[in-house]
């Protein structure tokens, strides 16, 4: 899976939303991350089919929402999904949330009969603590392949990378730029001066050196040119130790059914 990706949340104009497709994959990204619960879809497909890179070349992922995750539910919304995008299969599908219908058996049992039909070549969970993710990997057939969560440098989510990193699953980061805090933080403004790069820039690269992968949603070119050129920027150890001590705040996607919600 490619080190960074365009995230496409709240990217729910069609047009809009083809184009910054075709925009990011003509820059360079080879990762496009959606969700049933965008509406976005069907435009994230047209900018795949639009852009002049071969599908097979490209990392494409969605999620089933939460009122779709009964085994049924998961199997005749991914097919909607998959007509939607305009593909015969998505590299990566996951449970948005361990919430609303998600029952661990029933839900997993549909992602293991979907990965058998090669309709999705991976399985992922979102937003799942560390016993979520534990018994997901009880249940399912299929390798777990990745946990998506909000985590950037005020949320740095120790306690799941060190669980990724034992277990041997892919940690994936979305909100990476804290919905646009990074650019008031004085430590990464600081960093970034030095490399005459962003802010965006410098978080999104210091979630590479922690071995994350980014998805950060842009719209326009230069935003998601700006983010692309955090590939190629590199954080001497005593930056990212800087980093990884600014101080922790709370989640910024945190609904009703999210973490302070659970047991």
């Amino acid at each position: 899976m490619p080190m960074l990706g365009l995230g496409t949340w709240q990217n729910d104009d069609a047009e809009t939303c083809a184009t910054s497709v075709g925009t990011a994959l003509e820059a360079g990204y080879r990762h496009v991350d959606t969700a049933q619960a965008y509406g976005n879809e069907a435009a994230v497909g047209d900018g795949i089919a639009a852009a002049d890179v071969d599908r097979e070349d490209i990392f494409l992922a969605t999620k089933v929402w939460n009122s779709n995750l009964a085994g049924e539910d998961v199997l005749s919304s991914t097919e909607d999904s998959l007509d939607a995008l305009g593909v015969d299969a998505v590299d990566l599908l996951y449970v948005h949330w361990p919430a609303g219908a998600y029952d661990p058996e029933d839900t997993l049992a549909a992602f293991d009969e979907l990965y058998s039909e090669g309709l999705i070549h991976n399985v992922g969970v979102s937003n799942f603590e560390p016993h979520h993710v534990e018994k997901a990997m009880d249940v399912l057939d299929a390798p777990l392949f990745a946990n998506q969560v909000e985590m950037h440098p005020f949320l740095q989510q120790e306690e799941l990378r060190a669980h990724a990193a034992e277990h041997g699953y892919e940690l994936v980061a979305y909100s990476p730029l804290a919905r646009g805090e990074v650019f008031e933080s004085d430590v990464l403004t600081d960093i970034a001066d030095a490399h005459d790069a962003s802010a965006a820039q410098v978080s999104l690269a210091w979630l590479r050196e922690k071995g994350v992968t980014a998805i950060p949603k842009a719209t326009g070119e230069a935003h998601i040119a700006d983010n692309w050129a955090s590939v190629g920027l590199d954080l001497s150890d005593e930056e990212v130790a800087r980093i990884d001590d600014i101080e922790r705040t709370d989640r910024r996607v945190d609904p009703d059914f999210g973490p302070d919600a659970w047991d």
